[in-house]
């Protein structure tokens, strides 16, 4: 299909009601990268609010009187919805039109980020922060099924994917970065509020640009929506809990079983519904799951690294939210500039399978570096560990998420979507909680403080438990080039749109 049906699928009503953009506007709008700013700033703004409250966390607490419990739920109310909500988002999209489902999912997350920067009570927040994981839900993979269906399969996607996962890999840095900015220039409520000019934008441009996908006439399977949407909810709260309650705790174990039945309650029903949510045929291809369960062990120790340096900076080495949040500018930067590097030349050049092995080697190499940790390790140390996790993501996941996408009929890229963006929700709450968890057992239970660098003994005690995180986090990837390595098939580089498991 050719980048010129950008122009074709656009909405003949919307352009009755108004008379149509004039022949200059028209132009601008028909052109691809008009299209790929609207797909590419709404990822921004989904990816971006899982981490650009972190170090408005503090600020927060005072403000709206949060218990140090329930502080943390602040991040997870938003993951818990969005996690959870994933599956029926892109089923959505399928049955009722993936641009209408887009749309309508940009300005529920548009509405409800305005809602929680006016918040004035805890529950407040709470409400707008889950209300924003539902908005995230319905937008995230419609956007990146909007994607596949336009740009054939071959260089245009490969490229197009790439600067999709730019922006999903290196969001969570960028989120951390524009938190401090926001806390510290202006007010907490700016990290809510500035999604609100950012979703009219997409809205107002994603109106005329986006086409409309053709609907499917066809039962909407409800016992699977409910069994998948309650199970992943199950398996979300169960890792988030993980991280602050511990592995064994009662609520912990109970919602990860209940989660984990309702689970295979939903597999037994896609074997037999007539219109699955998930069409199990999309995990027959062995490359295609394999590069969705690496995506989810690289996101996972990528973004349990997030966490965990920001602590090291903040809590070990004393660095303000404002020099914290700029720390981490090479993390994005490199992610870029390693994805513009992959879509261009490396899978034209080479094998994809040795594309995706060698980038998870460098986000394992960079991992495994963090190991060496002390309390008194110079920045350039950091800044070396950053620039090799994210030239590392940047070559892996493009190159993983191209692998996931390659051959899926058109009928099932929103449902093949939503699992690639079920995988990375489900990755980086295990990142997490794992990475927490086993923080603090290493760490001898020491509690980290909020506001300077802390006494010698501690800092020790407290790097030690970082150190042994970040190795936890270097097995995450390995495992995923071990997985890689033994399944993938090797293939040729893709200089035509031929199949990435040939």
């Amino acid at each position: 299909m050719p980048s010129s049906t950008l122009v074709e699928p656009r909405p003949r009503a919307a352009e009755d009601q108004v008379g149509g953009p004039s022949g200059g506007l028209r132009r601008v709008l028909d052109r691809p990268s008009v299209f790929l700013f609207v797909i590419l700033t709404a990822q921004l703004m989904v990816v971006l609010d899982t981490t650009i409250v972190n170090v408005a966390l503090p600020h927060i607490q005072t403000a709206l009187g949060f218990s140090s419990s329930g502080l943390s739920w602040v991040l997870n109310a938003y993951i818990l919805t969005f996690g959870g909500l994933l599956l029926l988002g892109a089923r959505a999209g399928d049955l009722a039109g993936r641009r209408r489902v887009f749309l309508a999912g940009i300005a529920v997350f548009s509405l409800s980020s305005f809602a929680g920067g006016l918040a004035t009570a805890a529950w407040m927040l709470l409400l707008a922060r889950a209300v924003q994981g539902v908005g995230a839900a319905l937008a995230a993979p419609s956007s990146l099924a909007l994607l596949t269906t336009v740009f054939p399969e071959g260089r245009a996607r490969v490229r197009a994917i790439a600067l999709y996962t730019t922006v999903s890999a290196a969001g969570g840095a960028t989120g951390l970065v524009a938190g401090g900015l926001l806390t510290q220039l202006v007010s907490w409520r700016w990290v809510m509020f500035v999604n609100v000019p950012i979703g009219l934008a997409v809205l107002f441009v994603g109106r005329l640009v986006l086409g409309e996908t053709p609907r499917r006439h066809g039962h909407f399977d409800l016992p699977g929506a409910l069994t998948s949407t309650l199970g992943m909810t199950g398996i979300v709260l169960g890792l988030v809990e993980a991280g602050a309650r511990g592995w064994v705790d009662p609520v912990t174990l109970g919602s990860l079983l209940v989660g984990a039945v309702l689970v295979g309650l939903f597999v037994l029903q896609e074997r037999r519904a007539s219109e699955p949510i998930l069409p199990l045929r999309l995990l027959a291809d062995p490359t295609r799951t394999t590069a969705n369960v690496a995506r989810g062990l690289v996101y996972g120790g990528m973004y349990g690294t997030f966490f965990l340096l920001s602590q090291f900076l903040q809590d070990v080495q004393g660095f303000s939210p404002l020099r914290a949040g700029l720390a981490f500018l090479p993390m994005p930067a490199c992610v870029f500039l390693a994805s513009q590097l992959t879509s261009k030349v490396l899978l034209v050049r080479y094998r994809p399978k040795a594309v995706i092995l060698s980038g998870i080697a460098l986000a394992a190499a960079s991992l495994l570096l963090l190991t060496r940790l002390e309390p008194g390790t110079p920045y350039a140390t950091v800044f070396l560990c950053l620039v090799l996790l994210g030239s590392g993501s940047g070559i892996s996941l493009v190159s993983l998420t191209a692998a996931a996408l390659n051959g899926v009929p058109a009928e099932d890229a929103g449902a093949a979507s939503g699992l690639v963006n079920v995988v990375q929700q489900l990755g980086a709450a295990l990142g997490v909680a794992v990475l927490v968890t086993v923080l603090q057992l290493t760490a001898s239970h020491a509690a980290l403080p909020h506001a300077g660098p802390p006494v010698p003994d501690l800092a020790v005690a407290v790097t030690h438990g970082l150190t042994t995180a970040f190795g936890v986090g270097a097995l995450f990837a390995l495992s995923a080039f071990v997985f890689v390595g033994a399944i993938v098939r090797s293939a040729s580089p893709q200089t035509a749109s031929r199949p990435v498991d040939d």
